[in-house]
């Protein structure tokens, strides 16, 4: 774990900022998954986007956690993949 990661998990819950990035955690765990399983493909995010019928520059958007995507272009992005979408309450 780089030194920004590890400053990052040490801040405290109880604060603003720690309650926000624990928040957070979800959409970074996904762009993290996304852009993993594209990469374990070999593929760019125009290839992706040609696999799945989204636009590069959504995928753009959703690995740089900058939207949120829905269950079904996760779907999209999972099957893309050669991977199966698992959504879980912890």
């Amino acid at each position: 774990m780089n030194d920004f990661k590890k400053h990052l998990e040490e801040q405290p819950q109880d604060s603003e900022f720690g309650a926000k990035w624990k928040r957070q955690r979800p959409e970074r765990e996904y762009t993290k998954v996304i852009i993993t399983a594209r990469r374990e493909q070999g593929m760019t995010q125009k290839e992706l986007a040609e696999k799945t019928g989204i636009r590069q520059s959504n995928i753009s958007r959703i690995e740089n956690g900058n939207c949120s995507p829905t269950i079904t272009t996760l779907q999209h992005i999972a099957i893309g993949v050669s991977k199966t979408l698992h959504i879980e309450f912890r």
